[in-house]
């Protein structure tokens, strides 16, 4: 195996970045930090084979307490991308990210509701009525505009759903061009799950308003609609935080109609005063996901003033690649993918530390592409197509590096042919199979079936479909750019089952996720080992991967092969 950058030499040198780079404020507090010595020596003496101690090594440095958690647009995160960076290059991987570097820069925005917002409803005879902020409405945050003034008639629209392949039209016989769309958040249950979790979120009811004309949409509270976010915590929780990436103008990058709040079943019953049909049947009709609403327009207008405030950030992406030998397919390029940023520093646990350091979540599959990128060095025989490894930063900001990625690629975007995401593979048991989120939807699920077959590994289908994983890690981004992508994970045969649910109630998003877990790095290894062989069997194939025949996400997106 080719030699890593010492993680101790490299901690190091990250130590004497950060305090380079941090300006001599006000001192904080440091956080609490953890292992004992005792605990870091038993880490740093065992004694591993040459390739299980080289994924260890880049483990222990980017889910170091030096790192602080690799938060995107933090200066420890910039100090884990030239780690990554300097591997790539150890790797023999060529730069592919911007100015002959491996870097590509994403600007970033953090946005949120600068005040509480007006919502006034005027009606034809009748004085303006002022919603109740808390009582009636939560404001939104409009990610493109500083200040959102908009006054129009609202229109409601059910779920806010166009699926022809279900026969729904939840817009069919209303004209919504400069209006305000009212929907219900979430989607029928009978929906298949990836594609009920598409029609679930707020952007994809903003794309099909705009769609449609719409100039903002109004999210009906519906109790039980979506776990965890009731109108009350959208109250609570109505100035947080959100990031997106930014335009040259400071906004955020956006797609589709504004999102202008939420209102409490007591503020939809004001915006339904005088309506065809009264808010308490439709309210009750609800209960039932499957119900399909008559589109309405309501009576009179409504106007929402919003102000939003934003603070810029920098971040960045890594991407290497090895080129492609084959002159026929060699520009193609197969992109292997992982997040590097993790959640930061919060909140103390039971123990006092406050670093959710992210060795599962995402350092090993890190630790997995720079791995994986070093197979391809050692099997001297250059892919056919080009591969392309990427880092991407603000996954855990709702997947905005890969999203900018995806919509600013450093190479030609009609030249990337699949994607293949590594996200949180949990090694702390010996896995018997392999998970593949979205193999059923495209060409590459048979692909990856041969390529694990040939490592002893069985391929499993999805464990949970209610939970949409395929739509939630980074790959789906590129899916949103029309092309065929899957995500893996060791499986839940024989005890991956259980370790997998301890993993979730003990570790996830928690400081606890670090490398004193009991992570086995022999099955590590197993795993790059899987991932190699399904890079190559992508990269060296004679077909280009494209879309099943009528699969829904790729008709949607217009991905090749699908029509």
């Amino acid at each position: 195996m080719f030699r890593v950058i010492g993680a101790a030499a490299f901690a190091g040198l990250a130590s004497a970045a950060i305090a380079q780079t941090t300006p001599p404020a006000t001192p904080t507090p440091a956080p609490v930090t953890k292992p004992a010595p005792a605990a870091i020596n038993a880490i740093v003496n065992a004694v591993l084979p040459d390739d299980q101690a080289a994924m260890k090594a880049h483990v222990m440095f980017l889910a170091s307490d030096a790192m602080r958690g690799r938060e995107a647009g933090s200066p420890e995160f910039d100090i884990a991308a030239q780690y990554v960076a300097a591997q790539f290059y150890a790797a023999g991987l060529r730069p592919a990210g911007e100015q002959g570097g491996y870097i590509q820069k994403v600007p970033l925005t953090t946005y949120k509701a600068a005040d509480k917002g007006n919502f006034v409803l005027t009606r034809p005879g009748q004085p303006p009525l002022a919603l109740v902020f808390g009582e009636d409405y939560a404001p939104g945050a409009n990610p493109g505009k500083r200040e959102t003034a908009i006054d129009a008639a609202v229109v409601f629209v059910g779920y806010g759903i166009v699926a022809p392949h279900v026969k729904r039209d939840d817009y069919a016989g209303v004209d919504v061009r400069g209006k305000i769309v009212a929907y219900f958040a979430g989607a029928p249950n009978s929906l298949q799950s990836e594609e009920r979790a598409h029609f679930s979120s707020p952007a994809t009811k903003a794309v099909i308003a705009a769609e449609h004309g719409a100039v903002g949409t109004i999210a009906l509270d519906r109790p039980g609609a979506i776990r965890g976010r009731t109108f009350a915590t959208q109250v609570r929780d109505w100035d947080d935080e959100r990031t997106t990436w930014a335009n040259p103008d400071g906004t955020g990058g956006t797609a589709g109609a504004p999102g202008l709040g939420t209102l409490s079943s007591i503020g939809a019953a004001k915006l339904f005063v005088g309506a065809k049909a009264k808010w308490e049947d439709i309210l009750k009709q609800s209960a039932n996901s499957e119900t399909r609403f008559k589109a309405l327009e309501l009576p009179g207008t409504l106007t929402v003033a919003l102000k939003t405030s934003f603070e810029p950030a920098t971040s960045a992406n890594v991407a290497g690649v090895i080129p492609g030998s084959d002159p026929k397919i060699g520009k193609e390029i197969v992109i292997l993918s992982a997040h590097l940023d993790h959640i930061g520093v919060g909140k103390p646990d039971a123990t006092g530390d406050t670093i959710n350091n992210g060795a599962e979540d995402n350092a090993v599959g890190i630790a997995s592409l720079i791995e994986e990128a070093k197979r391809f060095k050692v099997s001297g025989k250059p892919p056919r197509r080009t591969v392309m490894f990427l880092a991407v930063t603000a996954e855990e900001k709702g997947l905005v590096g890969s999203d900018y990625f995806a919509k600013h690629p450093t190479v030609p975007k009609e030249s990337i042919v699949a994607d293949v995401n590594l996200d949180m593979p949990l090694l702390t048991y010996r896995f018997e199979d392999m998970v593949v989120f979205g193999a059923d939807r495209s060409t590459l699920g048979p692909i990856v079936s041969k390529a694990v077959a040939g490592v002893g590994v069985t391929m499993s289908p999805d464990p949970d479909p209610a939970q949409a994983i395929f739509v939630r890690s980074d790959h789906y981004r590129f899916v949103q750019q029309g092309i065929p992508s899957v995500f893996l994970w060791p499986g839940q045969a024989g005890a991956g089952k259980a370790a997998w649910a301890k993993f979730f109630a003990e570790n996830y998003h928690q400081p606890s996720d670090e490398v004193s877990l009991p992570i086995d790095w022999a099955q590590g290894i197993r795993f790059v080992d899987a991932n190699y062989a399904i890079a190559r069997e992508i990269a060296d194939g004679n077909d280009r991967p494209r879309w099943n025949k009528g699969d829904f996400f790729g008709l949607l997106y217009r991905g090749y092969g699908a029509k």
